[in-house]
């Protein structure tokens, strides 16, 4: 596979070492700091391009990885839309509702591949887990839960764009637990309901959320918790936490920390405590499932079925987290 990069910030490195990693060839980037773009094409030996219209159309290029503000997202899709290129984009799908359905149809309608990079589906934690859930060995669902406590300094939140509504769409749930948000909606199904409450700049001079929960009610009948900030120094771990009438699984970061099932048998959990997480660093973060989700997406675009995380996964997950939004401005309870 041959690769565009659209936005050269700090993850498009993560993705530019996985495609490294499987082999896949990094062709040619842009970003409108054009230092920056030069300085990223010269690290990783591709071409550097002064606009993005230039990735979406260049002949090297099998599909375009839109590494950019959550903002920019529609016009890059539109362009590879029309040159026949498949599209990646960075999590969360978009920054609004009406945004993100406007990119499925436009995809679909080319007839392209739309994925979103949500890699902790591709964590062999959540791989597990997701098999255990179909397995029934934890029984039916209770409670499934998120926490995300992490925290961002004040030079995270710097440039006036970070914690923004117009260009990132909300704060710590839109940026940063929404990888938990996409893993809880793909263990668990479908949220029936949402009720909230949020902190607008508890810590941080942002005017979006650095402080937020928000109590769930699933389709299934289980119910949950999601709570999620920048806020709390020095930053914790992020756990996924699946209560059912045989037992209760725990990943904390990337790994399964806890598998306390009654009578089990089967696949062995793959217990670990060493973990990676973005708690304090936005980078200290595995490279191995952005590989997985990448091979994925190669192999979705070769075979012509759905990626594992899909344009249509990642609208679900920004459904969620505006439905909450929606209810800590209203004070009401959201159904989805």
């Amino acid at each position: 596979m041959r690769v565009g990069i659209i936005g050269t910030g700090a993850i498009s490195h993560k993705h530019a070492q996985a495609y490294k990693n499987i082999g896949y060839e990094l062709t040619v980037c842009t970003d409108i700091n054009a230092d920056s773009g030069r300085a990223f094409a010269n690290q990783y030996g591709c071409e550097f391009v002064p606009a993005y219209e230039q990735v979406c159309h260049h002949p090297r290029v099998d599909y375009v990885d839109v590494c950019t503000f959550p903002d920019f997202r529609l016009q890059p899709i539109q362009l590879c839309a029309a040159a026949k290129k498949h599209v990646q984009v960075q999590k969360p799908l978009s920054n609004n509702l009406a945004t993100g359905r406007e990119m499925i149809d436009t995809a679909n309608r080319a007839g392209i591949q739309l994925g979103v990079v949500s890699q902790h589906r591709f964590d062999d934690s959540t791989q597990f887990l997701r098999r255990a859930l179909d397995a029934g060995r934890l029984g039916k669902i209770l409670q499934a839960d998120a926490y995300v406590k992490w925290f961002r300094s004040a030079a995270y939140y710097s440039r006036p764009i970070k914690g923004s509504w117009a260009t990132e769409g909300g704060g710590a749930l839109m940026n940063q637990a929404i990888h938990q948000v996409d893993v809880l909606l793909w263990l668990t199904g479908g949220i029936s309901e949402v009720f909230g409450y949020w902190q607008l700049g508890a810590l941080h001079k942002i005017e979006s959320e650095d402080v937020v929960t928000a109590i769930l009610k699933y389709s299934s009948g289980a119910t949950g918790v999601i709570q999620a900030s920048t806020a709390f120094w020095p930053g914790y771990p992020e756990r996924v936490e699946i209560h059912g009438t045989k037992g209760t699984a725990v990943i904390s970061g990337d790994k399964l920390t806890t598998w306390d099932v009654e009578n089990d048998s089967g696949e062995p959990a793959p217990v670990d405590r060493e973990v990676a997480s973005g708690a304090s660093d936005p980078m200290a973060i595995s490279l191995a499932p952005f590989e997985r989700q990448f091979l994925d997406f190669g192999e979705a675009i070769r075979s012509g079925r759905k990626p594992l995380s899909s344009g249509e996964d990642g609208y679900k997950a920004i459904e969620l987290v505006i439905s909450v939004y929606e209810s800590c401005r209203d004070g009401c309870v959201v159904r989805l």
